[in-house]
């Protein structure tokens, strides 16, 4: 097989990685971040990559090296830690669906023009992701997902690049003036550090999607294959994280992001227009779009998938991890938790929906809260593994992992002692 052939075999999870990471996150934390405080924010979303790099390796690493799910790794640990990881799972599941298909719904009625109604496009677009899932399954999330971020990084990147003589010089500080740091401060670095690049819920996922890669091409990746998708992946996400914070900060800087999905959208689209060109717009409109379209669509898939993965392990360990996902109760799980899903995400919308901003750092903060007990189960769950010399993860990713944990945990009581004590 020529170089070239290996390489786009290898390519899959990281792209799905990368389609479920360029969103909230990117289109509206970045930004924002960017446009209230200029470059100043770029050390934390450099921390957040590093802090949480371990635990996203380790779930790709897992199923490459054994052939099982990562949440096989959690069963071997004992039951309570497939429990701790299906009740996180169910504590945020349906604010991360809300915060996700909302702002798809602001930028599906921007690009047709249409009168706001965001409950209803989400229910809309949830039900078109349901309806590909049913058809393409993974292969045509694989696909999509592949167009679409190749799309708006080419995009993003140009835009960045014609946006950087406008930084003025009040954006063009590394670091926050924390003599003049407010707690409103620091819970928005909260809210953008939970899901930067994304939430560790998505490492789970890629190890579902590792298998179900291998299943639908008949090649299990090796471990070096696995390795490369997932750093194209990170490496390719975290960069885009930077050009977002950039944008933000050379285009609306001291603007303040609009409240309502559809006017952030219409706010969105006009960055890269201020750099691009009016020519631009139908362009950028319509691949943000998709960007967006693409990580609910990987989010629709990975919830189900991986409580039916959990489900599974609930009731025995698992057996060829290439077969497995076919079986016809899992596959009735994994519907059972798209409709659960699906429904209660649209009841967050409908009930609690205040603003963009809210529904953001809500999910956000919830994720951010819940990434050290699931870093934990990750190192736990690859690290107790006896594996051959040459698949066995090395000692500076073990104490890189740790380590990360330790920062994680720290943060974490930190933003509770804030929160509810100081």
């Amino acid at each position: 097989m020529t170089g070239r052939a290996t390489w786009w075999r290898a390519l899959g999870p990281g792209v799905l990685f990368t389609g479920a990471a360029v969103g909230v996150s990117h289109l509206v934390q970045s930004t924002r971040a960017g446009a209230g405080y200029g470059l100043a924010l770029l050390p934390f979303v450099l921390l957040a990559l590093l802090m949480k790099y371990p635990a996203f390796r380790l779930g790709p690493h897992y199923s490459a090296a054994t052939g099982h799910s990562l949440l096989e790794g959690y069963r071997k640990q004992g039951r309570w830690a497939l429990v701790v990881y299906g009740l996180l799972t169910l504590g945020t599941m349906f604010t991360v669906q809300a915060a996700v298909t909302l702002v798809t719904a602001g930028l599906f009625s921007h690009l047709l023009g249409l009168r706001p109604a965001p409950v209803l496009y989400s229910a809309l677009l949830l039900g078109l992701c349901a309806a590909l899932l049913a058809v393409g399954r993974y292969r045509w999330l694989d696909r999509i997902s592949k167009a679409v971020v190749v799309v708006l990084a080419v995009s993003t990147l140009l835009a960045t690049a014609l946006a950087l003589p406008r930084l003025g010089p009040e954006t063009l500080h590394f670091w926050p003036d924390f003599a003049h740091f407010q707690k409103t401060d620091a819970f928005f670095v909260v809210a953008l550090v939970g899901w930067m690049p994304s939430a560790i819920d998505v490492s789970v996922w890629q190890s579902l999607w590792t298998l179900a890669r291998a299943r639908d091409s008949g090649h299990r990746p090796s471990v070096q294959e696995s390795a490369l998708d997932f750093h194209v992946g990170y490496v390719g996400t975290g960069i885009l994280a930077f050009c977002f914070v950039i944008l933000g900060a050379a285009v609306m800087h001291g603007q303040q992001p609009a409240a309502s999905a559809g006017a952030f959208a219409a706010q969105f689209v006009d960055l890269y227009v201020e750099t691009l060109g009016p020519a631009a717009r139908p362009l950028i409109a319509l691949s943000s779009f998709f960007v967006m379209f693409s990580t609910t669509l990987t989010v629709v898939d990975g919830f189900p998938r991986a409580l039916s993965m959990l489900a599974a392990r609930l009731r025995g360990p698992e057996g060829d991890g290439l077969a497995e996902q076919d079986l016809p109760a899992q596959r009735r799980t994994y519907w059972l938790g798209l409709v659960v899903l699906g429904v209660g995400s649209l009841l967050v919308l409908a009930l609690l929906l205040t603003s963009l901003r809210a529904m953001v750092d809500l999910a956000t903060t919830l994720s951010f809260l819940t990434a050290p007990l699931l870093s934990v189960l990750n190192h736990r769950a690859v690290f107790a593994v006896d594996l051959p010399a040459q698949d066995a993860p090395s000692e500076s990713l073990r104490r890189a992992s740790l380590l990360a944990i330790l920062a994680q945990g720290a943060f974490a009581l930190y933003y509770l002692a804030l929160r509810f004590v100081f």
